[in-house]
């Protein structure tokens, strides 16, 4: 069986066998009638269930999401906000945001560097009441061991995933181990994850982080809705919100939901306050794209999934000297190690690097090299200025910005798939940009002109 996109597309395959095969603790039996909707595994041996599906069969079936495709950095300088009336579970979190417009495959491929065993991937067209959205479920073949917490850390250093997407993952997965440390009074290397190390668990957190780092934008969320009562676990009864759910979530806002369910996941909550910056009722901004994550369980009073909006900040962008422009004046450079340097400060993260002629003392000609970065950043590019030219010193000038707000979208061309940058705000029309390299590669292939591609681009954003 192979993992199956949202539109009927066949992604890689897991197959890896489990080297100490156990029964697996989740069954469809142990999912209890507390359970906020989905089916996925963790830290106590609870399982959770998240759902509305079939409430209003009168709608007839759902059909897949048809928002536009998010390009890689689609999300920066953006607001991605997580509502969470109904709470909020790992499972839900991926169907939400590949419903917003995340290539399903760029979850799948991210699960497949595991190179687990067991296990098959899909993506559904679902409903939560009389909402449309998608539903992710990992389905799981055959039993699965226990993980401890350092097995699964060393699983996602060393598998082959980009580096953003394996420190998000481990930072979650350190969240969650810290929690159930603290809840048994164990040291953190002796915290075993009878669930949360499970198979599903693991596609669900590593599935998410990729997803996030895909989109690059500022996460915010509101506060988190908790349940009440008691949950049957392999640890015996525990109270609702679960132990370590409660402990995940130091430091986030969260109320009563007036429900005996269980509706904030082990997952979810380690997710949540591992991503979000900010936690609001809603946010000043534009929304542009919305993204709906089904749970399978139907809720009393509300419907069961978790809504990711992607937006633009209100207006410009202005933050008080949040920037530094970097100079330093060089008399003895090629214009080849000019361009070389450049080029070094783009990759360490400069947000631009230019050259300009200038006149030095003694008339010597000359160049003045800079960079405009984040305040953050400074030190570690003066650094690559400083390797990279003949300088013996740097100059940092204290700098703001107005930015108009941007966005990344992917069009289909007859050339392939080419990303455009579109910037608006109330600054006139929007501004389209294809992205040059991505066109100049396409034309390469095509053995067009590049102004071919561009146009060609151009023409199937505005649907000519």
């Amino acid at each position: 069986m192979k993992p199956i996109g949202p539109e009927g597309t066949v992604g890689p395959r897991f197959e890896r066998a489990s080297e100490h095969p156990h029964e697996r603790v989740l069954s469809a039996s142990h999912a209890h009638a507390h359970a906020h909707g989905h089916s996925h595994a963790h830290p106590h041996g609870h399982s959770h269930a998240h759902s509305h599906e079939g409430a209003h069969a009168h709608f007839g079936p759902p059909a897949p999401s048809s928002n536009a495709r998010l390009a890689p950095g689609a999300g920066k300088g953006r607001i991605l906000f997580l509502d969470t009336p109904s709470g909020i579970a790992g499972d839900m979190t991926v169907a939400a945001l590949v419903d917003l417009g995340v290539p399903f495959e760029v979850v799948s491929a991210a699960i497949d560097c595991l190179a687990l065993g067991g296990c098959r991937l899909e993506l559904v067209a679902a409903r939560a009441g009389v909402i449309g959205g998608s539903r992710f479920v990992v389905h799981v073949e055959g039993p699965q061991p226990d993980r401890p917490y350092a097995l699964i850390d060393r699983l996602l250093e060393q598998a082959p995933l980009e580096p953003a997407v394996a420190t998000l993952a481990r930072r979650i997965f350190r969240r969650l181990a810290e929690a159930e440390s603290e809840v048994h009074r164990v040291a953190l290397a002796e915290v075993a994850f009878h669930e949360v190390g499970a198979v599903d668990a693991i596609a669900d957190i590593v599935g998410a982080a990729a997803a996030f780092v895909h989109l690059g934008a500022r996460v915010v969320a509101t506060p988190v809705p908790l349940g009440r009562g008691t949950v049957e676990c392999q640890h015996g009864t525990l109270p609702l919100p679960a132990p370590a759910t409660l402990l995940c979530l130091r430091g986030v806002p969260t109320y009563d939901s007036g429900l005996a369910v269980e509706l904030v996941t082990p997952t979810g909550a380690a997710i949540l306050a591992t991503v979000a910056e900010e936690f609001v009722e809603w946010p000043s901004f534009a929304p542009e794209q919305v993204g709906w994550g089904c749970g399978t369980r139907e809720l009393p009073s509300r419907p069961n999934a978790l809504r990711a909006v992607l937006g633009a900040p209100l207006g410009a962008r202005t933050s008080e000297l949040s920037h530094v422009v970097l100079e330093a004046n060089v008399d003895d450079m090629t214009g080849e190690l000019t361009a070389h340097a450049l080029e070094a400060l783009l990759r360490a993260g400069a947000l631009d690097a230019w050259a300009a002629p200038v006149t030095m003392k003694k008339g010597r000609p000359g160049l003045v090299l800079s960079a405009l970065v984040e305040r953050a950043r400074a030190d570690s590019i003066a650094t690559v200025l400083l390797t990279e030219t003949s300088s013996i010193g740097v100059r940092h000038v204290a700098a703001s910005r107005t930015e108009r707000p941007r966005r990344m979208v992917e069009v289909h061309t007859e050339y392939g798939a080419i990303p455009i940058k579109i910037s608006e705000g109330a600054f006139g029309p929007p501004l389209l940009k294809p992205e040059f390299d991505a066109c100049a590669r396409a034309a390469d292939r095509a053995g067009v002109p590049v102004r071919t591609v561009l146009a060609a681009a151009l023409a199937a954003y505005r649907g000519e």
